[in-house]
């Protein structure tokens, strides 16, 4: 699809959302997506994806209210993802970075949140603005608590104000902001420094964290402790485990196969 560009280097995915003039997601654009990134899940070749907007005006608006206009239903068929098919994939155990490159509102916002780590460019702006049409901002209202202190989050939910990246920086919304034209350097270093790390961990790190999400403390812990959960098992019976110990003793880095 030619909204959806994509590069491939060794172990890392680049997703472009390029759809002129703002990037923002219909239902076919949604669907495409959600392939991508349910093929990159499954690839064992691939460890880490970044996401970002083509131009440097727009990363993503979020919902397309010209295709609304004419017929795509809110209500629709996002595809295997969700809504730009990354915040409903199922068993996503692999890091996603975002590099917000500009305007980030709306559902383009809850794209992001559904990255692991969102790095902006520093003139990227973001908000939830649907509560001025008298909408719910349904899954930013779910994550955005979750990532920066409550009394913030319910201000930009109830308030739909924009804020700047060093605004969100400052909540630890934000990991990183630099000039744009430094943007896809960092995120492209920051991906080939995660794509060196072991992916079985990575994999475990996200399952756990996705389990504990309503979990009790000592609830959580027991199906740690118990390999109940499918990428903890399968870690603690891995190659990757023996060489990760095998390399602590001999004192040289560790060369992971994801086995």
């Amino acid at each position: 699809m030619d909204a959806i560009k994509t590069r491939r280097e060794g172990a890392i995915l680049e997703v472009t959302l390029d759809r002129p003039k703002a990037n923002a997601i219909d239902l076919l654009t949604s669907r495409a997506m959600g392939e991508v990134f349910a093929s990159f899940r499954d690839d064992p070749d691939l460890r880490v994806a970044i996401i970002t907007g083509g131009g440097d005006k727009f990363f993503c608006p979020g919902w397309d209210l010209k295709a609304a206009a004419d017929g795509d239903a809110v209500d629709g068929d996002y595809g295997v993802g969700g809504f730009g098919g990354l915040q409903e994939l199922p068993g996503l155990n692999k890091p996603v970075i975002a590099a917000v490159n500009g305007i980030c509102c709306g559902g383009g916002l809850e794209l992001a949140l559904s990255a692991d780590m969102i790095l902006a460019a520093d003139h990227a702006t973001f908000a939830l603005p649907e509560i001025r049409s008298g909408t719910v901002a349904d899954a930013a209202s779910v994550k955005l608590p979750k990532r920066i202190p409550y009394h913030i989050a319910m201000e930009l939910l109830l308030t739909g104000r924009w804020f700047d990246a060093d605004e969100g920086k400052g909540w630890g919304l934000i990991n990183e902001v630099m000039p744009g034209d430094q943007l896809m350097d960092r995120a492209w270093e920051l991906a080939r420094l995660l794509a060196s790390g072991p992916p079985l961990v990575y994999a475990a790190i996200k399952e756990i964290v996705r389990d504990a999400e309503d979990a009790k403390f000592a609830d959580a812990m027991n199906r740690i402790t118990k390999r109940q959960l499918r990428s903890v098992d399968i870690l603690y019976s891995s190659d990757d485990q023996l060489e990760g110990a095998r390399a602590f003793a001999e004192k040289r880095d560790p060369v992971w196969s994801g086995k």
